[in-house]
């Protein structure tokens, strides 16, 4: 708000050592406890620079316009080469440094995902194969105990007629058989044998 005659004047006026009017453009903006704000806007930019810029602006756009003179009259004096432009151009420098870093993180995370999806394919092979082999194996066990259970009996036993039964009783049986069908044959060999005189 503009200073009366009864309050001190605003930063701009008591800079430049006139008096605040009421109708002072500084007054709503430059506050008397901030004099080192229009000081710095009025040597980067002048007075009456500043002045002309804010009689042509809406009275809703003067406060940014301020703010922004006054930041950039900050940032000149501090950097006189490149003003608040090397602050803009390191701000999107890192802006761009962000992005690269955002996008390798992202291709990163694509091949860890890529990865784990091959695995877990792998994986689900590997149990796949060692099902089938385990079905394979059971099925060659059942093929084997079945072609021995169906086994001819004349076959199996060489035609000796062998009870019918327990398979594992019949087995003694017909190696009993065997044995006493060999015996004479073994006893005959020997009754049979000849002695060869040496001379």
């Amino acid at each position: 708000m503009a200073s009366s005659s009864t309050n001190s004047p605003c930063a701009a006026c008591k800079f430049l050592r006139r008096k605040c009017q009421p109708e002072c453009v500084f007054a709503p903006y430059f506050p008397p406890d901030q004099p080192q704000k229009f000081a710095n806007v009025h040597k980067v930019f002048g007075a009456s620079n500043v002045t002309k810029l804010l009689n042509e602006l809406h009275p809703s756009q003067r406060e940014d316009a301020v703010n922004s003179l006054a930041y950039e009259a900050d940032m000149r004096l501090r950097d006189p080469v490149y003003g608040c432009v090397g602050v803009i151009s390191l701000l999107q420098h890192q802006l761009r440094q962000l992005q690269i870093d955002l996008s390798c993180a992202k291709s990163e995370l694509s091949k860890y995902q890529s990865l784990g999806i091959l695995a877990a394919t792998h994986q689900s092979l590997g149990i796949n194969l060692l099902a089938g082999a385990a079905d394979g194996t059971a099925t060659a066990v059942r093929d084997h105990y079945h072609h021995h259970q169906f086994f001819p009996r004349e076959q199996m036993f060489g035609g000796l007629d062998v009870p019918a039964g327990n398979n594992y009783d019949g087995g003694i049986l017909a190696i009993g058989q065997i044995t006493q069908f060999q015996q004479p044959r073994a006893a005959a060999g020997d009754d049979g044998r000849r002695t060869v005189d040496p001379s």
